[in-house]
C-alpha cells in the first residue's frame, strides 16, 4: 500500500518533526533528569534505598512493555489518536507523580508515565520517517537520533539544576507545557496511515500481549532490583526470574502459533535486522552505561555536584548533535551504513581505553574534555547507520515491527548495562579492596612512614595519640576505598571498550544494503 500522501513539504513538515522530536526528548529526559534528584526524594518522602528505586524501576518496566506493542496500538486506533493518547497519559502523569504525597502513588504514577513515553519513542520515529520523501530519510533518522542521543545527556545537568534551585517536582512539571503544546501541535498536523481491517476485541492476541507484559516487565524487574536484592539468594528475585522465563518461553510459541499475532516475530529471520538487533542492545548497554558512570565517577571519587556532573556531559552531546546531520549526508551520498558502525564501534572503544588510562582518584576536569568529545563522535557514527542497517532489507509493514523492536532492544540494553555495572563494580571494588589491604601491615615501610607522618600530623593539631591513631587508620581506610572504586571504575570502562570492539569484525561481515532507504510503507 503507497503511502506517499504522507510526505509533508515546507514548514507543516517542519512543525511535525519538531513535534516528534519534542516528544521522543520529552520520554528520554525523563528516564535520567530523575536520577539527581533521588536523594531529595528520598528525604522528603522518608524512603528506603531500596524503595526509592522503584522511581525508576516502574518508569523503565511501563517503557519497555508498551514498545513492542506500539506497531499494533497504531492500526488499532489510528496512528495520530494513539500518539496524541500517550502524549496526554504521559503529562497527566507528569503533574500526578510531582503533585505525590506517598511513595506508593509515586511509583504508580511512575509506572503509567512510562506506559505513555514508551510510546512516544518509536512512534516519534515512525512519524518523522513518514513525512520525509525516501531520499530524504537518512536525514529523518538524524534528527530522530539527535532526540535519542543528546536526551539521556541533557537529563543530569537539567535536573541538578532544578534540583538546586527549586525542588524535586519541578522535575515532573516541566512536562506539563511541552505535553500541551505537543498534544496541540499532533491532533492539528500529524495524519495517520490509513490501515486495513482493524481487529475485533475477539482477533485480538490477548494472551500474547500478557505474555510479552510478563517477560518483560519480570526481567526489567530482575535487572533493576538484583543487586540490591543479592541476586538468587533472594525468593523474590528468583521468582520473577522463573516467571520470566516461562513467559518468553509462552510468549514465542504463541506468537508462532496464533493467526494475528501481537508481535511479528518472523521478521527476525532478516539477517540484517538480527545483527542491528544484538547492536541497538549493545549501542543502548554502551550509552545509558556511559552517562550512568561518569557522573557516578565524578560524584563519588572526585567530590562534584550533581549540576557539575551533568554539565560535563553536555559538549558530548553537543558533538553529537552537530555531526548527527553531517553522517545523514554521507549516507545519503552513498557510503556503506557498515563501515560508518564499524567505525563507530572502533572509536567507542578508544574513548573507553582513553577513560581507562585517565581516571584515577584525582583526575581533573580538563582532562575528560577531549576523551568526551571522541565518545560524541562514536555516538553520532553509530546511531543512524544501526538504525538504516538494521531495516534496510524489510519492506512495509515490517519496517514498523523491526522499529520496535530495535527500539526495544536499545532500551533493555541500557537496563542491562547499569544492572550489570552496578553488580560488578560491588564485585571489583571487594576484590580490589582485598588486595590493596595486602600492603597495609606492619612489616611494610611505605605504609609505616605514611602512617606515621599522619598520626603526628593528627597530634599536632591537638590530638590524644590514641584518638589521634584511630583517625590515622580511618583516613588511610577512607583513602583505600576510593583507590578501590577507582580501579573498578576502569575495569568498567576497560570491559565496556572490549565490548565494543568486538563487534567491529561482525559489522563489516554484513551483507550490503543500498543506503538510500525505501522506508515508504513503515507503520
Amino acid at each position: 500500500m503507497e503511502q506517499n500522501s504522507l510526505v509533508e513539504y515546507g514548514w507543516r513538515r517542519a512543525i511535525i518533526t519538531i513535534t516528534a522530536i519534542l516528544c521522543a526528548l520529552l520520554e528520554i529526559v525523563d528516564t535520567t533528569i530523575i536520577n539527581v534528584a533521588l536523594n531529595e526524594m528520598r528525604g522528603n518522602m522518608g524512603a528506603t534505598l531500596s524503595e526509592i528505586g522503584w522511581v525508576i524501576t516502574a518508569y523503565a518496566i511501563g517503557n519497555v512493555i508498551v514498545v513492542p506493542l506500539t506497531s499494533f496500538l497504531s492500526q488499532q486506533f489510528g496512528r495520530r489518536n494513539y500518539f496524541a493518547a500517550s502524549v496526554i497519559l504521559f503529562t497527566i502523569c507528569s503533574f500526578l507523580c510531582g503533585n505525590s504525597t506517598a511513595m506508593w502513588e509515586l511509583i504508580l504514577f511512575r509506572f503509567l508515565q512510562g506506559v505513555g513515553g514508551g510510546a512516544l519513542l518509536v512512534t516519534s520515529q515512525t512519524i518523522i520517517t513518514e513525512v520525509y520523501p525516501i531520499e530524504k530519510r537518512s536525514m529523518a533518522q538524524a534528527l530522530y537520533g539527535l532526540g535519542v542521543i543528546v536526551g539521556p545527556t541533557l537529563g543530569p545537568p537539567l535536573g541538578g539544576y532544578i534540583v538546586e534551585n527549586y525542588s524535586w517536582p519541578y522535575i515532573f512539571y516541566i512536562n506539563i507545557p511541552i505535553g500541551v503544546i505537543a498534544t496541540m501541535l499532533t491532533l492539528k498536523f500529524v495524519k495517520s496511515p490509513k490501515y486495513g481491517e482493524k481487529r475485533s476485541a475477539r482477533e485480538i492476541d490477548w494472551w500474547g500481549i500478557v505474555f510479552l507484559a510478563g517477560a518483560v516487565g519480570s526481567l526489567q524487574f530482575v535487572l533493576e532490583r538484583g543487586q540490591e536484592e543479592d541476586w538468587f539468594n533472594n525468593s523474590m528475585i528468583l521468582a520473577f526470574t522463573i516467571l520470566c522465563a516461562a513467559c518468553v518461553y509462552l510468549f514465542i510459541w504463541r506468537e508462532l502459533t496464533v493467526k494475528n499475532p501481537i508481535v511479528e516475530l518472523r521478521v527476525l529471520k532478516d539477517a540484517n535486522l538480527r545483527v542491528g538487533t544484538i547492536l541497538s542492545f549493545i549501542m543502548g548497554f554502551g550509552l545509558y552505561g556511559s552517562t550512568f558512570i561518569i557522573p557516578l565517577y565524578t560524584q563519588n571519587s572526585l567530590g562534584w555536584t550533581a549540576y557539575q556532573a551533568g554539565l560535563l556531559m553536555v559538549p558530548s552531546s553537543l558533538v553529537t548533535a552537530f555531526m548527527m546531520p553531517i553522517i545523514g549526508q554521507v549516507l545519503q551520498r552513498g557510503v556503506k551504513q557498515k563501515y560508518l558502525a564499524a567505525m563507530g564501534m572502533f572509536l567507542f572503544f578508544m574513548f573507553c581505553f582513553w577513560g581507562f588510562r585517565i581516571i584515577t582518584p584525582d583526575t581533573g576536569e580538563g582532562n575528560f574534555f577531549w576523551m568526551l568529545m571522541l565518545r560524541g563522535l562514536a555516538m553520532s557514527m553509530l546511531f543512524i547507520p544501526v538504525s538504516t542497517l538494521s531495516l534496510s532489507t524489510l519492506k512495509g509493514a515490517q519496517i514498523g515491527q523491526g522499529a520496535a523492536f530495535t527500539g526495544m532492544m536499545r532500551q533493555l540494553g541500557g537496563s542491562f548495562g547499569i544492572a550489570l555495572i552496578t553488580t560488578f563494580m560491588t564485585r571489583q571494588n571487594a576484590l580490589h579492596r582485598n588486595n590493596l589491604i595486602e600492603h597495609i601491615n606492619p612489616n611494610n615501610p611505605l605504609f609505616q612512614q605514611r602512617y606515621q607522618g599522619m598520626v603526628s600530623n593528627f597530634m599536632q593539631h591537638g590530638m590524644a595519640p590514641n584518638q589521634a591513631k584511630a583517625a590515622a587508620l580511618k583516613a588511610m581506610d577512607g583513602s583505600l576505598m576510593n583507590q578501590a572504586s577507582v580501579l573498578s571504575y576502569m575495569d568498567v570502562f576497560l570491559y565496556i571498550g572490549i565490548m565494543f570492539l568486538i563487534c567491529v569484525p561482525f559489522i563489516l561481515m554484513l551483507k550490503n544494503a543500498k543506503a538510500k532507504l525505501d522506508m515508504s510503507n513503515v507503520h
